[in-house]
């Protein structure tokens, strides 16, 4: 994108066209990081001279939600021609509004990512009813609501009378989800896959881009392994074939309760304990609060894990999934799933629960029965005793329509 970025104070960035009368298109962005921002950003250089982006960084999430219109209601300028604005969900649509009227008349986008009336709280008395409200209002005033997946479409639709039939007094006297209900659509994530020509992984390396970056992998392995373990899972792999390899799993998922990481450190458990072979990568994002089953996998796995940790390098992150074998989702809370689809455009066998978004975009033989543990731990049973199964050929899923070529005419709505 040809434009200039201003960052007004540390909690803000505004990149402006090089004229602003030429932006006809408002981007905004309260969560401005992983997949809210790959969104804005394929969109801003796409759109180039006619979209302004207005963001903040990726940070407390929660008070972002609540009060982000007030703080773009001073940032966005006055003296504009816009036409359409396309913001995520994390605003409150209606209050931005409200706040600033001359934006009123412009075609409203709203984006989710998620929907809050779903999202799984911890303990239900836990969940904020303000977070779901809000989405809720900010649908209405929405011109066009877009979902990343049907089942996160449906899932907001068919919540929406029952959530708001707890409000104690004063509840809406018709149908709200019947006013939303002709503005959503679905428009798939738009996923950033690089160019990749897959080679099964009997073979150890793939393309040489990459390559050196895989073979120095296993030497800056994140602190918490066991030392023995380290040098156990690295010794002598550069020269061992690829179909000597044990096994590699890798959970690629944020460091949260939803992703439910208490079940897939209970499958490792027990292929461990029977003696099962595999190599292990946990990566994904990590927050202030992380899950105590993480603590236990650097202790608990350390001879076999050969990444641990969240890797800033796309680059690094490729080259894990590249080396990969199988991709594991345990998730209670998952409405596209951008990770394990990465994963499976390099290679990665998918294994999925037969719940959530996940029947959707992935055929029933990549789904496992989530109410049973042996169900996953018998499918990684067999694949690690026979990890040719799974590399000697690409799974029959083709990714390449969640791509932002394949889909950014769906989202140039301006």
């Amino acid at each position: 994108m040809s434009s200039s970025e201003f960052p007004c104070d540390a909690a803000e960035v505004v990149r402006l066209p090089s004229s602003l009368p030429a932006a006809t298109v408002l981007l905004i962005e309260p969560f401005y990081g992983g997949s809210h921002r790959q969104l804005m950003d394929f969109l801003a250089a796409d759109l180039g001279q006619s979209a302004l982006l207005c963001a903040t960084p990726a940070k407390k999430w929660h008070w972002v939600a609540r009060v982000s219109a007030l703080h773009f209601a001073q940032v966005i300028p006055e003296g504009h021609c816009f036409r359409s604005i396309f913001a995520s969900s994390v605003l409150n649509l209606a209050e931005l509004m409200s706040l600033r009227p001359d934006l009123a008349g412009c075609r409203k986008i709203l984006y989710f990512h998620e929907n809050q009336l779903v999202y799984p709280a911890q303990e239900e008395k836990e969940r904020d009813f303000q977070y779901g409200y809000n989405q809720i209002l900010s649908a209405l005033v929405a011109d066009i609501n877009v979902f990343n997946s049907q089942f996160n479409l449906d899932s907001f639709l068919e919540n929406i009378d029952k959530f708001l039939a707890k409000i104690p007094t004063a509840r809406p006297k018709r149908s709200v989800a019947s006013e939303i209900r002709p503005k959503c659509r679905v428009i798939y994530f738009p996923l950033n896959l690089p160019s990749f020509r897959f080679t099964p992984k009997t073979s150890r390396l793939r393309t040489p881009d990459l390559a050196c970056k895989l073979c120095n992998m296993d030497e800056t392995l994140l602190t918490g392994a066991s030392t023995c373990g380290r040098n156990s899972s690295v010794l002598g792999e550069s020269q061992i074939s690829r179909q000597q390899l044990p096994l590699h799993i890798v959970w690629p998922h944020r460091w949260e309760h939803d992703k439910n990481p208490d079940f897939f450190v209970s499958v490792l458990e027990i292929l461990r304990s029977e003696d099962i072979p595999f190599r292990l990568s946990v990566v994904g994002e990590q927050f202030s609060e992380v899950p105590d089953s993480f603590q236990h996998v650097a202790f608990a796995f350390g001879d076999c894990l050969k990444r641990l940790g969240y890797l800033p390098s796309k680059e690094e992150y490729f080259a894990v999934l590249m080396d990969a074998d199988v991709v594991v989702s345990t998730a209670n809370h998952e409405f596209f799933g951008a990770a394990m689809l990465e994963a499976v455009h390099f290679g990665c066998y998918p294994l999925a629960p037969r719940r959530l978004v996940y029947p959707e975009l992935y055929p029933d033989q990549y789904l496992y029965d989530p109410s049973k543990l042996s169900n996953l731990v018998d499918i990684l049973r067999i694949f690690c005793l026979n990890p040719s199964l799974v590399r000697s050929s690409r799974p029959h899923l083709d990714v390449s329509c969640f791509s932002w070529p394949a889909l950014r005419q769906k989202f140039l709505f301006s």
